[in-house]
C-alpha cells in the first residue's frame, strides 16, 4: 500500500448491504453503478454516481444497494494524505475523481504511479455541502412500534390517536413521547420519515410524482413543499446540484 491506500470493488445485488461495522482507515465509498445508500447512527447519505462519501476511520456505518449496484472503496491513511476529516463529508465525484478511484483500484501499479495518483487525490477530493435528513428513532417501546410501523410504510395516515389504540397509550403521550425523545413533534418526525424514504425512490431516477404518494402525499406540490421546507432545495435541484 503506497502512501496508505488502498482499493476495493464490491458488485452488490439489488438490496444488498454491508451491515453495521467500521474501519481502521478511512473510507472514500462511491457508487460507480447504481445508487448507495449510507447509514451512521445519526444521518443517511445518498451517493448516486456523482457523490462519494468520505467516511472517517472508526465511524460505524452500514452501506445498501438501490438495485444493482458497484462500490468503490479507497481506504486511506489520512495522517499520510493531508486530511483531517472527523465527520462523514460528502464530495463531488467529479470525472476526474471517478476515474482516479477506478485507477487507484488496478493492482498493476507500481509504487511511483500510485503515489502520485495519491498527491492528485487530495486535490479533488472537494466537499460539497448536502443537507442530510436526520431522523432519531423514540426509545420508548410504544412510541419505536409506531415509528418502525411508519419507516416501512411512510404513506400511512393514521392519527396519534389511532395508534394510541393499538399500542396502549393516548395520542397525547405518544406526542409527548415524539418530542422529548426525538427533539420534533410527532407530525414532524412522520414528514422526515417520508421524505427519508423518498430519497433513495428519487436518487434512481423515479419521477416526483410517483414518489409523492408512495410515501404519503395526496398531490407532488405538498412534497415539493415540504422536501423544500426541509432540504432547503426542490427534489430537481437537490440531485441536480450533484
Amino acid at each position: 500500500m503506497s502512501r496508505g491506500i488502498d482499493a476495493g470493488m464490491f458488485p452488490m445485488a439489488p438490496g444488498a448491504r454491508f451491515d453495521w461495522h467500521t474501519h481502521d482507515d478511512d473510507q472514500l465509498a462511491w457508487a460507480s453503478r447504481g445508487v448507495l445508500t449510507v447509514l451512521t447512527d445519526s444521518a443517511t447519505w445518498l451517493l448516486p454516481r456523482s457523490r462519494a462519501l468520505w467516511i472517517p476511520a472508526g465511524v460505524r456505518h452500514e452501506v445498501r444497494a438501490q438495485g444493482a449496484a458497484i462500490m468503490r472503496s479507497l481506504y486511506v491513511r489520512t495522517e499520510l494524505l493531508s486530511i483531517n476529516w472527523k465527520t462523514p463529508t460528502v464530495v463531488r465525484a467529479q470525472p476526474l475523481l471517478a476515474e482516479l478511484i477506478e485507477y487507484l483500484g488496478d493492482e498493476t501499479l507500481d509504487s511511483a504511479r500510485r503515489e502520485r495518483a495519491a498527491a492528485l487525490l487530495v486535490d479533488l477530493l472537494e466537499p460539497l455541502d448536502v443537507t442530510t435528513i436526520e431522523l432519531r428513532m423514540p426509545a420508548d417501546g410504544r412510541a419505536r412500534t409506531v415509528g418502525e410501523a411508519l419507516l416501512q410504510d411512510p404513506a400511512d395516515n393514521q392519527t396519534l390517536a389511532s395508534w394510541g389504540r393499538k399500542v396502549g397509550a393516548s395520542g397525547r403521550t405518544l406526542e409527548r413521547v415524539f418530542l422529548s425523545e426525538t427533539g420534533v413533534p410527532f407530525g414532524r418526525w412522520r414528514t422526515l420519515a417520508r421524505l427519508k424514504a423518498s430519497l433513495p425512490m428519487l436518487a434512481s431516477g423515479d419521477s416526483i410524482s410517483h414518489v409523492a404518494p408512495a410515501v404519503g402525499y395526496e398531490s407532488t406540490s405538498a412534497f415539493v413543499a415540504a422536501f423544500h421546507r426541509e432540504v432547503g432545495l426542490t427534489p430537481t435541484a437537490y440531485f441536480r446540484a450533484t
